[in-house]
Formats: structure tokens, sequence, C-alpha cells
């Protein structure tokens, strides 16, 4: 099974490196070789195991993500991703649930709503990165991002009530809220309590690497931690990963650049891996339905997986239109949305491993002794949501995104606009460090230090202007790098820049990718200038 898993690594990363060198959806071709693969005779067995993806692979890429991802812009947004994280998935298990229970002759209500639970999370990572590849709006972003982040507490917390019901625990509404509301209260705690405690660690430090060995850790510490308490490992790593993310800023330019590295391998590895799994899942699902009709499994498929789609859309719309209808405060703080970028948002409801996890992780037999009834009708239902809203939802979301014209070019002016104001200002302040640097040193200073500190006011009034040029010029055209003569001077006017960047975001002038962007080009030019 090792070598099976490594097999599975390698063929995956190949396919994923095949489709980022020919610009296609790797997520899509890598379930497609699954699918494939999967009917190769001779071929090992590769059933997912849960626990694999639950406490392997979830944790760091869900921390990944949250590293990435903009608290501000989170708490900005905090009403709709709270419907789509939190309303939407339980939703979707009512709605499936009922669904399954008409139309699966013999189905517990109880495990229907299993089903219902094991289906009801998205999974925005192919949504996410075909919306970078096209240049989504970042509000766009910010909601499928959000959503990816929450909503698997929501459903894995459904999943759990459900299950318990089902296997003859039992379990009351009352109950059920109280597990909810419990898990989510103790997760952000913990997730808090971790960041807290790495952040003080890693700014004790002043080893790259090793800051960036604990940051590896710290997902499966923070999940680990939350579930051994019964609590939402999910939102554990969640929390965590925002707020060390919202941290970096104050860690060394060393660090963010090797983190920044080491998290984008880890991605592609882990992403390219449970893709490909997801395909080669087909004889695993096939094997218990031996004993049902094409008809009744067809047609309960096809049920479910049109219930699942419809409530989406069901619900997006009126998310994103009823408060402002309800609230004058909402009209007027934020604008009406598109129609198009809000159906855009309803056809990104791609499901992915997490579901088939949960699927699998169903036991075999209640506590009566007896199987656990319709289990093998949830596994195959759970694939064929997974693999049909991949493949529908992959193919036609970048045609739909094209053809509505939904981009992000008018935030990319309005950033290059926002950018071009901060850089000037960042200038300026700058260029004030370096006049007291020169002012204040001892005694004349050499010839060389001199030429160097006009040289460096020259190239900062340079930059200032460029950033306005920019706007109107190619890259080509502009840029200037400093000599390295002038580095001692220039790190300390880097770290002001940085010091003006930062506060710029911190008071809304500019937005969390802004500042990434222009934290990683300060970040190169200082590790040019600390080279040994």
């Amino acid at each position: 099974m090792n070598v099976a898993l490594l097999a599975v690594a390698v063929v995956a990363l190949l396919t994923a490196a095949l489709a980022r060198r020919m610009n296609w959806s790797a997520p899509l071709l890598l379930v497609l070789v699954g699918l494939v693969g999967s009917q190769i005779p001779g071929l090992p067995d590769t059933a997912l195991d849960p626990d694999l993806v639950l406490f392997a692979v979830l944790p760091p890429l869900l921390y990944s993500a949250a590293l990435d991802s903009s608290s501000l812009a989170m708490r900005r947004n905090a009403r709709p991703i709270g419907l789509l994280a939190i309303g939407l998935p339980l939703a979707t298990t009512a709605v499936v649930g009922l669904v399954a229970y008409l139309t699966i002759p013999q189905f517990p209500l109880a495990a229907a709503l299993v089903l219902g639970a094991v289906v009801a999370p998205p999974d925005a990572v192919s949504a996410s990165a075909i919306g970078r590849r096209l240049g989504l709006p970042r509000r766009i972003m910010t909601l499928l991002g959000g959503e990816s982040l929450l909503n698997d507490a929501t459903a894995l917390t459904a999943y759990r009530v459900a299950l318990a019901a089902a296997v003859g625990t039992g379990v009351t509404l009352t109950e059920g809220v109280r597990t909810f509301l419990g898990a989510a209260i103790g997760g952000t705690l913990i997730g808090f309590a971790v960041g807290i405690a790495v952040a003080a660690i890693r700014s004790r430090l002043s080893d790259p690497v090793m800051e960036s060995g604990i940051g590896l850790l710290v997902p499966f510490v923070a999940y680990l931690a939350a579930e051994e308490v019964h609590s939402s490992g999910v939102i554990a790593v969640v929390v965590a990963g925002l707020y060390l993310g919202q941290r970096s800023t104050s860690a060394g330019y060393a660090t963010r650049l090797q983190d920044t590295a080491v998290w984008k391998a880890v991605d592609v590895v882990l992403e390219s891996f449970v893709f490909l799994l997801i395909g080669l899942q087909l004889p695993s699902v096939l094997r218990g339905l031996h004993d049902r009709s094409v008809a009744e499994v067809v047609g309960a498929s096809a049920a479910v997986l049109a219930a699942v789609i419809l409530v989406r859309v069901v619900w997006v719309y009126p998310a994103a239109y009823l408060p402002r209808l309800m609230s004058g405060r909402i009209r007027e703080r934020e604008a009406a949305p598109s129609r198009r970028a809000v159906f855009v948002l309803a056809w990104s409801g791609m499901r992915g491993v997490v579901s088939l996890a949960a699927a699998f992780a169903i036991p075999l037999t209640v506590n009566s002794g007896e199987p656990f009834p319709g289990r093998d009708m949830i596994l195959f239902i759970t694939f064929v949501v997974v693999v049909g809203t991949l493949l529908l939802h992959g193919l036609t979301l970048p045609w739909l995104i094209t053809r509505l014209g939904v981009d992000n070019s008018d935030e990319r002016r309005r950033d290059a606009v926002e950018l071009a104001a901060a850089q000037d200002k960042a200038a300026r302040a700058a260029t004030e460090v370096l006049d007291e640097l020169v002012a204040n040193t001892d005694g004349d200073p050499a010839a060389v230090r001199q030429r160097a500190a006009e040289i460096l006011r020259t190239w900062s009034e340079h930059r200032a202007h460029a950033a306005w040029e920019r706007l109107g010029r190619s890259d080509a055209e502009l840029g200037e790098s400093p000599s390295a003569a002038f580095r001692s001077l220039r790190l300390q006017m880097l770290e002001t820049e940085r010091g003006v960047f930062i506060a710029e975001r911190d008071t809304g002038r500019i937005d969390d990718d802004v500042l990434r962007q222009v934290l990683r080009e300060l970040d190169l030019e200082e590790a040019t200038l600390s080279r040994e």
C-alpha cells in the first residue's frame, strides 16, 4: 500500500506538471487520469483511507489557504461568507437528505441526512485555481476562499450529528446545536492559542529554516489538539493560519520568502495527490453495488447530483440580494453585486476529496450489529457527485467566466493607483530616513557614502515617479536596481518603506493582496542586498 501511494504521488505530480505546462485544468486532468487508471488490470488497490485525508492532507491544505487569505477582507465579508460556509452546507444537508430519502427505497432518514452532510461542502481548490488563472474579481475570490476554509467545519459537524443518529447513539436537535457551537467556539479558542504560541516562539528565533520547520507542524498540532477535545479541528487550523498570516508582516524577509516557496510546494503535491486519488476510487465504490438495480442506482445518483447543484443556485441568489432589500445600511455600505458575478459564484460548487473521505469513514455496522443502511449507495452517490461536479463545473466555468466578462480589470487599475499613492508616501518616508542617516554621520562622510546617498535619493524619487508612470507604461520600460554599494543605507530605507505599506494596509488604503505583492518585491530586494 505504501508503494502504491508513492506511485500515486509520482504520477500525480507528473500529470500536474503536464497540465501546468499546457495551461490545462490540473484537477480535471488528474481526475480523468485516475478514472482511466482505475480500470487498468493488475494495479494495486488504492482505496481511500479517511484518516489519511482528514488528518494528513486536509490540515496543511487549509492552513496554507488561510495563510494566503486576508482576515481583513473576510471580516468585511463576514455576512456573505457566513451564509455560504454555514447556511448553505446545512441547507444542502437537509435538501439532499430529503431527496435521497424519497428516491432510495428502504433508506432511513438518518442515513439520508448522513449522505446530505457528506456531499454538502464544496471544495473551492479547483474553482479558486480557475478564478486566479482567469482573473476573477477579488470579492468573488474572497467569498470562495472564505467558504472553502469554513464550510468543511459546518458539514463535518453536521455529519457527526447525523452519523450519531444513524448508528443508534441518539441525538436531539438541541444536542446537535450544542455540539456545533461547542466545536466552533472550542476550535476558535484553540486556533488562537496555537497561533499566539507559535508567533511568540518564532519571534524569538532568527533562523528562517527553523521558523519554516515550526510552521509545517502548526496545522497538525492545531487540528489534533482541537479534535482531542471534540472541537472543530478545521476551525482551529483556519484560525491559526489567519492569525499567523496576518502576523507574517513582522517576520524577517527570509522567513516570508521561504514560507511562500515551502507552502506552494506542499500545495501542489497534496492537491495533485488527492485529485488523482479521487479518480482511482471507482473500483472501491462499485464493489458493494451488486445487489442494486442499475435503474435505482442511476436514478438516485442523478437526483442527488441535481439537488446538490440546484440547492446552491437557489441559495446563492437570495443570499446575495435579500439582505440588501432588508437593510438600508447594507445598501449604503456595499455595492450591488452584479448578476454575472452571482451566477459565477453559484456555479462554483465543485466537490472534492473531503466528501469522499467522510463517506469512506462511515462505519460498516450500527450499534445493533446490523450493516450500516445504504452505505454502498452513499459511497457511490458521493463519488458521482464529486466527479460529476468537478467535470461539469470544471469544464464549463472557464467558458462562463470568459463569456460573461467577469474579470478584475477594474480592480487592477484601482490597485495600480493605490499602489502608486502608497509607493509615493513610502518613498518620501525612506528619503527622510536617508537624510537623517547622512546628517547624523560623525565627521565628514566618506566620498563614497555621500555619493551613495545622492544616488539613492535620486533612485527613490525615480521609483516614486515610476509607480505613477506604470499606470500607462509597460514594466519593460521601467525599473532600476540599486547598487550593492548602498547596502547599509538602502536596508534601512527598505524597512521604512515596509512599515509605510503595512500601515496603509492596516488603514484600509490598500488590499492584503497588494501588500503581499509589495512585500515580496521588498523582500527580494533585501535578500539581494543581504547576500553573503
